[in-house]
């Protein structure tokens, strides 16, 4: 339990090794998480022998599936409240629908197949989805493209808004999607900030200073929590930018932070924070790319922590 971001920190209690995962299976890197509505845990992982692992609450491997779908560049995961699993693969440029036993039921895209880089036509390297009560699909695309598309449940593009700038609207890396109250909330990762826009792309609000928000969720709350990743290259060895959980209210009020000013695997640290998900009882989940901004550059390289659950005790 660490306050390292006074008066407003949050106080969860870590909770090491929380996962309980088969001997021999490894995640690798958990680019994502999501917890649906009966609290069970969807991670995706990088590891293509196991790319979607499913666990209960406290932990307890239920089963694995998409075997032989994905690239090594997973993305996102979404559980979502229709009852089926969305997954975005940035590597092969896809969006994946399945059952929550592991039935692929549709793929949005071509696998392999890349769009023309900012041409704004789908998808380049496509980022996360969010799914309105209506079922269609609102997906940021991401790492290649400055766009948010909108598609029906089908599959069909509705339509899309957004292009590179730091303009409202604009784009600099629409990393993740959230969906509350018929609002989207898009972290605008490299643009340090979150931008909240209607379900037809209007433009509502802009919240600064944000570094680097890369996982966007709702809690049971009504709140808005967000993982922010590492500091830029400049910043290299700097401490206290990143790595760290921050909670906004729909308004954009910060209530709280939680971490370290250091990075690291300890319990109450983060190294690099990808994707967040909070469960009924308000504990949160964070997946950490680590292993691509840490573990990859080690000599020699290793798997580091990439999965944290904390209990919320506030």
């Amino acid at each position: 339990m660490l306050n390292s971001y006074p008066p407003t920190a949050l106080q969860f209690d870590p909770l090491p090794e929380w996962e309980k995962l088969p001997s021999g299976m490894r995640l690798h890197e958990t680019p994502g998480v999501s917890v649906a509505a009966d609290d069970t845990v969807y991670l995706l992982t990088r590891n293509t022998d196991n790319p979607v692992i499913v666990l209960d609450q406290d932990g307890n491997f239920l089963r694995t599936f998409g075997a032989g779908t994905f690239t090594n560049r997973t993305h996102a995961i979404l559980a979502a409240h229709d009852g089926f699993i969305y997954c975005a693969d940035d590597g092969a440029h896809t969006i994946t629908k399945w059952t929550d036993t592991g039935e692929l039921l549709l793929t949005i895209g071509t696998p392999g197949v890349a769009a023309k880089k900012f041409s704004g036509d789908p998808f380049n390297r496509p980022t996360d989805m969010a799914v309105a009560a209506d079922g269609s699909i609102f997906i940021s695309d991401g790492y290649g493209n400055a766009r948010i598309h909108k598609y029906s449940s089908e599959g069909e593009l509705l339509f899309s808004w957004g292009e590179p700038g730091i303009d409202p609207g604009q784009f600099m890396c629409p990393h993740n999607l959230c969906l509350i109250n018929d609002k989207i909330y898009v972290a605008d990762r490299e643009a340090l900030r979150i931008q909240v826009f209607d379900l037809n792309g209007a433009h509502i609000a802009t919240w600064n200073n944000v570094h680097r928000p890369c996982g966007v969720s709702a809690g049971p709350d009504g709140n808005i929590y967000v993982g922010e990743l590492n500091g830029v290259p400049l910043m290299e060895g700097a401490v206290g930018i990143g790595h760290r959980i921050s909670v906004f209210d729909q308004g954009g009020n910060l209530l709280g932070r939680y971490g370290d000013h250091q990075e690291g695997e300890a319990p109450g640290q983060f190294i690099a924070p990808h994707s967040i998900a909070v469960d009924s009882r308000g504990d949160v989940y964070v997946g950490e790319v680590s292993y691509t901004i840490r573990g990859s550059h080690l000599q020699p390289p290793r798997e580091l922590k990439s999965l944290k659950k904390m209990r919320n005790i506030n």
